[in-house]
């Protein structure tokens, strides 16, 4: 009997196994879910850590692609004979040792020679070292010292600082840091393996810090201008580190030139450096926050179709029923006119501008205003139907030129991620300054299809003499 009075009944045997029985299956089944709780914690924390590919979805593909060509792709041919370079010797004959066919033992008649090469370097690469007696004078009355000139001489190039590095060896480092992402304590082997000069990590970091400030400083300001008046500009972002700080290192990209800048945050401040708040153009972006600023309200927008999907992936995959109406439309429309932009490009799209016109109506009357039950999908309608508003979604189908992904600004930005991978990104502002410099002047001539190490070259002529002064 409890204390209350209340008479406690006992239980039946049979009621008592059947619950046994039931708290045995609840706790199985909270020991499982206590297991896949745990490990869904160790991937996460395994996540935080540098990994090799961070952004992996751990789902490998069901088909696998073989390497190379793909049949009918593409244009084809044997390799090429190379030009003969200046100077090479004559081609080297090869006779036939056998005297008799090695098949049959018939005789050999003559049938012609074929070419073959192999390119390869020299044993001894011998560097070029110019030399200079520079002639001195000094003045009799005042005591003014007045040194000779040179085009190769930089005016101040005498004292401890009278041997100096030539310009395109300095753009062959150059090159290979910024360009082609070496770390730049590793260049000077490099340059010391393949063409026998020695230089130092400081002397290449000095120098790399002063043209910055006076060559490659000027085009890299000229640069930013050009991509603020261009019609079309892609823009996205990674990180960076300065000095061991967090930093973000931003990409503006157009058809023909990339201007990198580094900066400690990515806000609308810093995107107004390159893209004034008057910009003409339309100024291609992912999602991020930063682009929807007041200050940027004026300036025309495409946002990546690709993020899009994405996003409204990721809300189809938590949903189900009747939740999912809204992401599996989204989706289709999206695809739909990511589809007739493709086709436009290809020149097989039947009636472009009335199907553009009925996709802008559809995504419109799917993007309406209203309640939703499920806060997700409320979420996703407000945003989107906000960009959709101000012409942000589907402006590629208004103006084909536009491309409806941001890969451009991407495939800009992973010289950079490779590079910060081996090179642990800047130590100092000015660092981080020359390399935003150097990388934009490299990724520009590239997207040129010019040639880095000469335009590098071209870049590193000593600055015109100064007035002497007295000593």
């Amino acid at each position: 009997m409890s204390e209350a009075g209340t008479t406690i009944q006992p239980l039946d045997p049979g009621e008592l196994l059947r619950r046994i029985e039931v708290l045995e299956r609840e706790l199985t089944r909270l020991r499982a879910d206590n297991e896949a709780l745990r490990a869904e914690v160790e991937r996460l924390r395994r996540q935080q850590r540098r990994q090799a590919a961070p952004f992996s979805k751990e789902r490998p593909g069901t088909t696998r692609k073989r390497p190379g060509r793909k049949a009918g792709q593409g244009h084809f041919s044997r390799r090429l004979a190379p030009p003969a370079a200046a100077g090479s010797d004559a081609a080297t004959p090869v006779p036939v040792a056998e005297t008799a066919c090695p098949a049959c033992g018939g005789e050999l008649t003559d049938d012609g020679t074929a070419p073959a090469s192999v390119t390869d370097l020299p044993a001894r690469p011998v560097v070029e070292v110019r030399r200079y007696q520079v002639a001195r004078r000094r003045c009799a009355a005042c005591g003014t010292r007045v040194w000779g000139t040179h085009p190769d001489l930089a005016p101040d190039q005498r004292g401890a600082t009278a041997h100096r590095l030539g310009p395109r060896l300095l753009a062959a480092a150059q090159t290979l840091h910024y360009d082609h992402g070496v770390p730049v304590r590793r260049v000077p082997a490099v340059l010391a393996d393949l063409t026998g000069a020695h230089v130092t990590q400081s002397a290449l970091t000095h120098a790399a810090l002063r043209q910055a400030n006076r060559a490659v400083g000027t085009v890299y300001a000229a640069l930013r201008q050009e991509v603020a008046q261009a019609e079309r500009v892609h823009t996205d972002d990674t990180g960076w580190r300065v000095g061991g700080k967090p930093a973000q290192l931003m990409a503006f990209t157009t058809e023909t030139a990339t201007v990198y800048q580094i900066r400690s945050r990515h806000r609308h401040e810093e995107v107004l450096e390159v893209i004034p708040a008057d910009y003409a153009g339309v100024l291609s972006t992912d999602r991020g926050r930063s682009y929807d600023a007041a200050a940027l309200a004026s300036v025309k927008q495409q946002k990546c179709v690709a993020h899009l999907l994405r996003s409204v992936s990721e809300v189809l995959e938590t949903k189900w029923g009747r939740g999912r109406s809204l992401g599996l439309h989204l989706r289709r429309v999206l695809r739909d006119a990511l589809a007739l932009w493709q086709a436009q490009r290809a020149g097989t799209a039947a009636d472009f501008v009335a199907e553009a016109q009925r996709l802008q109506a559809e995504l419109g009357e799917v993007l309406r205003a209203r309640t939703l039950p499920d806060p997700d999908n409320q979420r996703l309608l407000d945003q989107l139907g906000w960009h959709h508003a101000r012409g942000n979604l589907l402006r590629f189908l208004d103006d084909p030129r536009i491309e409806p992904t941001n890969n451009r600004a991407e495939r800009a930005l992973r010289p950079a991620v490779i590079a910060r991978k081996v090179s642990q990104c800047s130590k100092t502002e000015t660092g981080a300054e020359a390399f935003a410099a150097f990388a934009s002047v490299a990724r520009t001539t590239r997207q040129q299809s010019g040639s880095v190490l000469d335009r590098l070259t071209a870049l590193q002529q000593p600055a015109s003499p100064s007035p002497p002064s007295p000593r």
